[in-house]
């Protein structure tokens, strides 16, 4: 497993990720994400949810993106980021059109990270 740098006892993370994905059921992915310090939420494309059966549903949220404000479905998924296992909400958001399938955002963030955006 790769070594992060910590400072203060956070782990240093990029403003790009390999995570890991896992649903209740025993599925996982590692997927490439986007860590945004801009993000409330974190988000996962729809159909990489429905493919590893993520879910259920837990409640709904307006929010507002780059493309408007809109409804948006929220899950319950774990996630191993930077060695860390981490449970938390996501909401689930068309991004097809994004270069990343998941984007990081603050709720993530919070669990003792810190970004260091000149990190490779």
């Amino acid at each position: 497993m790769k070594k992060y740098a910590t400072v203060n006892g956070k782990i240093i993370v990029g403003l790009t990720e390999n995570i890991e994905l896992r649903s209740n059921n025993g599925n996982k992915k590692q997927v490439m994400a986007k860590v945004d310090t801009g993000a409330t939420r974190s988000s996962i494309d729809i159909k990489l949810a429905s493919k590893l059966n993520l879910g259920p549903v837990i409640k709904s949220k307006m929010v507002k993106s780059a493309s408007g404000t809109r409804l948006r479905p929220i899950i319950e998924a774990e996630i191993i980021i930077a060695g860390k296992k981490i449970r938390s909400e996501f909401t689930l958001a068309d991004r097809t059109h994004m270069m990343y399938e998941v984007l990081i955002g603050v709720n993530v963030l919070k669990h003792e990270f810190l970004v260091d955006p000149s990190k490779k």
